[in-house]
């Protein structure tokens, strides 16, 4: 193995052990959530940039069930491009907009029974700022998902300076260093492989395990969605429905009454 991948599998340990310490704070967003999705709410998942793809490492993907609202806005999102129209630094611009939070929040009625986790590697960007200000607004708990290390050494884009941590009920780290990439090159002077969708990843996972566990604790088991190499083709399918299905009635009443 050359140094440059034992400085990676060296950073992976380091995240596993990130992870590890955090299984308190990891159990206390899982209670949060649980209690939402028993109640028949939803637990409410934003990010921008890449942190859209832990959004949808949440749901919905194999080994994932209902219960969760994932907010991803293109127009924050949608990389591909890199330049030209839709693309990078339109992007990035967007991300510094305020007031676009209270816009994406303005689609949706939401309840005090309803759960957050908003998340950003920097946790300084102005638009995820706001998202979770929106959520404290409306009374709901906010967990946030940052890398802390990056969060401290980062300056935020706010007015007022706050971070994201500063509108969060519970914090939980991706474990990443500060500049997100973890692996130092001989003859490059800037690193390389960022770490905080690896564990990021992780954490969502944890997250996603510990509230199966309580809904099958609470005798409301979910309908998970899995592949048909696992169980039977038939029941595969009839779990990819069922979970979509109930992923509608859920979101169904985030309009039923909206502006009324």
């Amino acid at each position: 193995m050359s140094d440059n991948l034992q400085q990676l599998s060296d950073g992976y340990r380091r995240l596993v052990n990130n992870l590890d310490a955090q299984r308190e704070a990891i159990a206390t967003a899982a209670d949060w959530f649980v209690q939402s999705i028993l109640k028949g709410r939803l637990v409410h998942l934003f990010g921008a940039g890449h942190s859209r793809i832990l959004v949808e490492e949440m749901w919905p993907r194999y080994g994932s069930f209902p219960g969760f609202h994932p907010i991803v806005e293109l127009s924050l999102t949608f990389h591909n491009q890199v330049v030209g129209a839709n693309g990078q630094r339109q992007a990035m611009f967007l991300e510094q907009s305020s007031g676009l939070a209270a816009r994406i929040m303005r689609n949706f009625q939401l309840s005090q029974d309803d759960r957050a986790l908003v998340i950003s590697s920097s946790g300084c960007n102005i638009v995820t700022i706001e998202m979770a200000e929106q959520f404290k607004m409306q009374k709901i708990p906010v967990v946030a998902l940052v890398s802390l290390a990056h969060c401290e050494a980062s300056t935020s884009h706010h007015t007022d300076g706050v971070k994201l941590t500063d509108f969060a009920d519970l914090v939980l780290d991706t474990g990443a260093p500060r500049g997100d990439a973890m692996i130092e090159i001989e003859g490059l002077p800037t690193p390389v492989s960022p770490a905080s969708t690896i564990g990021g990843c992780m954490i969502i996972n944890a997250i996603k395990c510990e509230v199966a566990q309580r809904l099958v604790d609470a005798g409301q088991p979910p309908p998970v969605l899995t592949a048909s190499n696992v169980i039977a083709a038939e029941e595969s399918a009839r779990l990819f429905e069922a979970a979509y299905d109930e992923h509608a009635r859920r979101i169904s009443k985030l309009f039923a009454n909206l502006g009324a």
